[in-house]
This record gives structure tokens, C-alpha cells and sequence, in this order.
């Protein structure tokens, strides 16, 4: 019988074997993927079952605690607002010469959660302390505002210069040089101020020329309030150095 090139027909042994091989790679991705999933699922559903209790009640401390600080973030702008109209009404009274019960008050207020409304407080608090007469009780709020490093520093510095104004007669003139000697810089806000307070504590030590020399800068800066420039420039005249005459070089450096 001739040998024949032609394949048996109807699904032959040949047929069937090229189609099983075919087909088993992706059978067996398939079932390879099935697999992991189900091993996905059941690794998740026994973490779930060992720590579901663990993450149910942190999820619920995570939404009491943002509720938490939403309600005082809301409570301290009530709070503040509040105050702000109390801190009016202090003031008012203030102008009024109604001091009957402005100490109290301002001491509630010095407690404030804002720190505008603490500083603000704390420094009409020493103020009406000096009118007042009552000097201890106006330097230990200066002192308190100019040591609170979490107020924003103007205040902060302000509260340096009143307090050294208050404690100037009792203070070494070294201790006013020295606790002046940031503000006391040509560009500086309160130059005016603590170079004039500098001034007189240089004077009060001796040191005459240097105070002669900084009543010129104060005297010759236009940035200083004409007040205070009047007053330097009369103080430097009566040192022998009129700080009007030495404005020139003064400014030439």
C-alpha cells in the first residue's frame, strides 16, 4: 500500500494533540491566577479576623480625634471673638477713667488662648498698673510679655522697651546697654526708643562721646518720630555734640 502524506481525518490522534497543547499554557495561567486570588482573599480575611478589632477601634479614635480638634479650632475662634469685644469694652473704660474693675479684667483676659489678645492684655494690664502706681505689678507684666516666646516678637519687643523704661532708675546702665543693644540699631522699628533709653544709660555710665555719637544717629533718622528727634537732638546739644551739627558725617558712614 503507497505511503500517504494525507492526515487522518475526523479529530485523528494528530489533530487532538496539537489542539491539547495549544490550549493547556493558558489553562494553566488561568488556574494559576484563581489560585492566587483565593489565597488573596484568605490571607484578607484572616487578617481581618485577627486585627479587624484593632483597626475598627483606631479608625474610631482617628474620627473622634479630628472631631475633636475641629470643635476647638471652632471653640477658639468663638472664644476669641468673644474676648476681642471684652478687650473693647476694657478699653473704653479705660478712656473713660473707669478703673474700678479694669484689673480684673485684663488679668482674665492675660489668659487668652490668642496671642493678640494675651499681649494686648498683659501690656494695657502694666500700663494702668503705672498709672496706678502699683510699679511691681507693671514690671511682672512687661516681664511676662518680653519672656513669652511663643508671642509674635513686636510685641515682645515693645514690652523690652517699656519694661527698661519702668526699671530704668534701678538698672545698671551696663544691664539697659545690654538688654537694648538689638533694638538699639540704625533700621530697626524701635530704634527711636531703645537708642534714646541706650543714650541715657551711656550717659549714666559716663561714656559721653558714645552717647553723643548715637543721639546723632537717632537725631539724623527720619524713620525716627519727630519727638523722639527733637529730645535727641536736644540732649545731644547739651553734651557739647548738637546732633543736628554731626547729622552729616553721621550719615555719610
Amino acid at each position: 500500500m503507497p505511503f500517504s502524506n494525507r492526515r487522518p481525518e475526523g479529530g485523528g490522534l494528530y489533530n487532538h494533540s496539537r489542539t491539547s497543547l495549544a490550549i493547556a499554557p493558558e489553562s494553566d495561567d488561568s488556574f494559576i491566577r484563581e489560585v492566587d486570588e483565593n489565597l488573596r482573599r484568605d490571607r484578607t480575611e484572616q487578617f481581618f479576623r485577627r486585627h479587624g478589632g484593632a483597626i475598627g477601634a483606631g479608625v474610631v479614635v482617628f474620627l473622634v480625634a479630628v472631631g475633636a480638634f475641629l470643635w476647638w479650632q471652632n471653640h477658639r475662634r468663638e472664644q476669641a471673638a468673644e474676648q476681642s469685644v471684652q478687650l473693647s469694652q476694657v478699653m473704653n473704660d479705660i478712656g473713660a477713667a473707669n478703673l474700678r474693675t479694669v484689673p480684673q479684667r485684663l488679668d482674665g483676659l492675660s489668659g487668652s488662648s490668642s496671642d493678640g489678645i494675651r499681649a494686648a492684655a498683659l501690656l494695657t494690664r502694666a500700663d494702668v498698673a503705672l498709672q496706678q502706681n502699683d510699679r511691681p505689678a507693671a514690671v511682672a507684666a512687661f516681664r511676662k510679655v518680653m519672656d513669652d516666646g511663643g508671642l509674635p516678637q513686636p510685641y515682645r519687643d515693645v514690652a523690652t522697651i517699656r519694661l527698661t523704661q519702668a526699671e530704668f532708675d534701678s538698672m545698671a546702665p551696663d544691664a539697659v546697654i545690654s538688654r537694648l543693644q538689638p533694638l538699639a540699631q540704625s533700621g530697626n522699628p524701635w530704634f527711636g526708643s531703645a537708642g534714646e533709653l541706650t543714650a541715657l544709660a551711656l550717659i549714666k555710665a559716663n561714656r559721653r562721646n558714645e552717647a553723643a555719637r548715637l543721639l546723632t544717629e537717632v537725631g539724623a533718622d527720619q524713620t525716627v518720630p519727630a519727638t523722639i528727634r527733637d529730645r535727641a537732638q536736644a540732649l545731644g546739644a547739651s553734651l557739647g555734640t548738637p546732633a543736628a551739627a554731626a547729622a552729616a558725617p553721621a550719615l555719610a558712614r
